[in-house]
């Protein structure tokens, strides 16, 4: 009986840290939510010394707040038409300000009015010739925080105020999660890139923290992406990290010389799965299959990435193009840089492939931290125009989609 209690609780908790890694602003409606304020006072503790995440659980909602990996490695919020553009996040920040300290009730107008007034004061121009532009991305603002219960509309809605600014609504503020939103104050920053660093930073859990989160957060890590303490803090622990992931997370680690990733069977901890459906994610299986048969380093060698030649993404794409033309969606078809684009960004956002670019390994000091071979970010059409030298790297984690070679 003992084992059999024992089982269950190790389940609940697992349960409840995949939820919360998968949704750190979790609401009573998830299935997860009273396992989470069951076993409160445990996640605390786990999340603080495994993670360096700080925990609050509330009676309405639970906040996992994870402090960011540093530039060019987040994940936008997504919505139906796209991720949010940059416009849309100062409008979610200023909504932000707004409501922690405005009624409890307050209606649309006032709201929006009390908004533009904050951004007035913030130094950002509100720019009234644009106003169509303006309310669309303010609308998806409010928007989300009626996804994240900050807004509830108990007469009319925030909806319609993207097309129409005479649009009315009586809105309920949930103060406390409102209270709750920012993982990271930016009053300190004195730059948005500043900011970016200093929401990355480990604190006292340093190379343990930091590495963690980057094996929780990304895709695949690089040992050249790493600083020099955290390779060797990497290299050290990853065996006994490996059973620590799968028992508490359910995640199981591939360790390679080149690297490491957590692999999640569920397929429930990622906001990009691969391979996927859509043409896009086709396209992009099916091209890394091609790379990988075709640019397989030489034996013995140690190497996280192989420059892809001038022409040979395009001849791929190209001849798939035209074998599964009748089945994948006419847009791309028609356009062949957006389908590159766009494959080459999913292609980069999973680690599969990057830009050329330094690595951590380049930098001195030995905790200055450059942009590294997968930093290179993408926006919400393709991959960014800032690259060094326009060359596509296949990066090492591409060898799991290779052919496999025929013995004779």
């Amino acid at each position: 009986m003992a084992d059999d209690h024992d089982i269950a609780l190790e389940t609940e908790r697992r349960r409840a840290i995949r939820a919360l890694l998968a949704t750190p602003l979790l609401l009573p409606a998830s299935d997860e939510f009273a396992l989470v304020r069951r076993h409160a006072e445990w996640l605390r503790a786990w999340f603080g010394a495994f993670l360096g995440y700080r925990l609050v659980v509330e009676a309405g909602f639970a906040r996992l707040f994870k402090p960011g990996l540093g530039p060019g490695l987040g994940r936008p919020l997504l919505r139906t038409s796209g991720p949010f553009t940059p416009r849309m996040y100062a409008y979610l920040a200023l909504t932000t300000a707004v409501l922690i300290t405005c009624p409890e009730q307050v209606l649309l107008s006032q709201l929006v009015a009390d908004v533009r007034a904050a951004a007035v004061e913030a130094g950002i121009d509100v720019d009234d010739a644009r106003r169509p532009a303006e309310r669309r991305a303010l609308g998806a603002a409010l928007r989300q925080m009626v996804a994240w219960s900050v807004l509830r509309e108990e007469q009319g809605s925030v909806s319609g105020y993207a097309d129409d600014e005479q649009a009315e609504a009586l809105l309920t503020v949930d103060r406390d999660i409102a209270a709750h939103l920012l993982a990271t104050a930016p009053g300190r920053a004195r730059s948005p890139e500043e900011f970016v660093v200093q929401a990355a930073d480990a604190g006292p859990g340093g190379s343990r923290h930091r590495v963690r989160r980057r094996l929780c957060e990304q895709p695949v890590v690089y040992v050249d992406d790493l600083t020099a303490a955290d390779r060797v803090w990497l290299r050290r622990e990853q065996r006994r990290d490996e059973r620590s992931f799968l028992d508490y997370a359910g995640l199981q680690a591939e360790l390679r010389a080149e690297g490491a990733a957590m692999l999640d069977p569920d397929e429930a901890l990622t906001d990009v799965t691969f391979p996927g459906g859509g043409t896009v994610a086709q396209a992009a299986l099916l091209t890394i299959g091609v790379l990988a048969g075709r640019l397989r380093p030489e034996p013995g060698r140690l190497v996280v990435g192989v420059p892809v030649p001038d022409g040979l993404l395009d001849e791929i794409l190209t001849d798939l193009t035209e074998r599964h033309a009748r089945r994948w969606a006419g847009q791309y078809v028609a356009d062949p840089v957006l389908l590159r684009e766009a494959v080459v960004a999913l292609l980069v956002t999973m680690g599969l492939m990057a830009w050329s670019g330094p690595t951590v390994a380049d930098a001195e000091p030995e905790d200055q931290v450059p942009a590294s071979v997968a930093d290179r970010a993408v926006d919400a059409r393709g991959v960014r125009g800032d690259t060094p030298d326009g060359t596509l790297l296949l990066l090492a984690a591409a060898a799991r989609y290779a052919p496999a070679e025929v013995v004779r």
